[in-house]
């Protein structure tokens, strides 16, 4: 190994595989921060990773592309793991390993690494995603060569090794294990270990609880073209910046927290709670614009390989033929899905009270429980009932 490019926070674990790279490797690393949307600066991360020696640092801001490529399409799909899960963690994965075997190429560079451990599905992640992109990458995982297994051997290792570590932060950072990006912030581990046990509400973040929610409720209009959003009460916005204003709007009234067991594809179960409240927002008002828009058997199927594509996702597989086969079906579904939807925000919930669309399949004249003008036979309804209860009756007889 000559150069190593290694997903980099600079927090206590990359900072120590700096190390340990270097000296396990003798090689060269090269760092590589991104921004996206973690709510926390990432500039610091350059100087810790110039104190360890590392003379080439990427720092990039990705937030509109992780935005508009990966969260966007994602929604499009209406995608949800398990029922539950916004798959806030698994959307973020490709677009680092996208970004790390990009910067690979550039430097030439042997080898990327990353800093997930051996027991969760970033690892997966990260990999499959890498190795869809160049089948010849080397892959790098610490936490599966190291010996280093608990967060005081890490600390050991800091010491022993002169890597300095702010320990005024570390005696105060959260004891959770924390991932955040536009999309959501998850928390795992601590006393969430033990499913019976409720969170604390000092552990959320970006949402208040719902009982601390204003009490009175709050109305926005979400604008939709071609099944992305583009504007919020009329106001046209990125889609990074969609996120951060629904994140706040939503969050401040309690909306968006979530309490899950999950199935991991490395096969154990995980407890985990998520903050999600723009995803929650735009999952909601998403399948509105659809309900109005989208023909019945298109709107069905969708709902039928909503669950493969969600799975996809979150078992790292956003790179692969299938999932791009059925991101073309998805988007093409789309093309009538423009308009806007009207919401309601309160206490933690969501209420859709509106939605117009110049594409809307919604007929008012047959819909009606007036006089339709002759707009709809309903003797055709007995027909129709008879030719579909012939296997049924067919059945009974016997």
């Amino acid at each position: 190994m000559d150069k190593v490019v290694l997903a980099y926070s600079g927090g206590l674990d990359t900072s120590i595989i700096v190390k340990w790279l270097q000296d396990t490797y003798q090689c060269e690393v090269i760092t590589f921060t991104a921004d996206i949307g973690q709510g926390e600066e990432v500039e610091p991360a350059r100087a810790k990773a110039k104190a360890a020696g590392v003379k080439q640092i990427f720092i990039e801001d990705l937030r509109e592309e992780f935005a508009r490529d990966f969260v966007f399409p994602m929604f499009r799909a209406n995608a949800i793991y398990e029922g539950e899960y916004l798959l806030g963690t698994s959307i973020a994965r490709p677009l680092i390993s996208k970004r790390l075997v990009e910067i690979a190429h550039e430097v030439g560079a042997d080898a990327i690494s990353h800093g997930a451990t051996g027991k969760g599905n970033d690892q997966v992640r990260f990999e499959l995603n890498a190795y869809a992109l160049d089948a010849h990458i080397q892959v790098i995982a610490p936490w599966r060569e190291w010996d280093l297994s608990s967060r005081e051997s890490l600390m050991a290792y800091a010491e022993s090794h002169g890597i300095e570590i702010d320990y005024k932060k570390q005696n105060k950072k959260s004891p959770y294990s924390m991932d955040a990006n536009l999309l959501h912030i998850s928390y795992e581990g601590d006393i969430l270990e033990d499913p019976w046990a409720e969170p604390e509400d000092d552990m959320w973040r970006w949402t208040v609880s719902p009982e601390n929610a204003p009490d009175k409720a709050e109305y926005i209009e979400i604008s939709y073209d071609k099944g992305d959003i583009v504007a919020i009460d009329g106001e046209e916005m990125s889609p990074a910046t969609v996120m951060e204003v629904l994140n706040q709007r939503a969050g401040a009234h309690g909306i968006g927290r979530d309490d899950i067991v999950e199935n991991r594809f490395v096969g154990m179960k995980s407890r985990g709670c998520y903050e999600t409240p723009a995803g929650t927002v735009m999952l909601k008002a998403h399948r509105a614009m659809e309900s109005l828009t989208l023909d019945r058997e298109a709107a069905h199927l969708k709902d039928e390989l909503m669950p493969k594509y969600a799975k996809m996702i979150y078992n790292g597989f956003w790179f692969a033929p299938e999932r791009e086969m059925l991101q073309a079906a998805i988007d093409k579904t789309q093309e009538t899905v423009n308009g806007t939807v009207r919401l309601k925000l309160y206490k933690g919930g969501i209420t859709v009270v509106g939605r117009k669309s110049k594409d809307s399949l919604f007929s008012e004249k047959i819909a009606t429980f007036e006089d339709d003008e002759g707009a709809y036979d309903q003797k055709d309804a007995a027909g129709f009932i008879k030719l579909n209860a012939l296997r049924l009756r067919l059945k009974a007889l016997k």
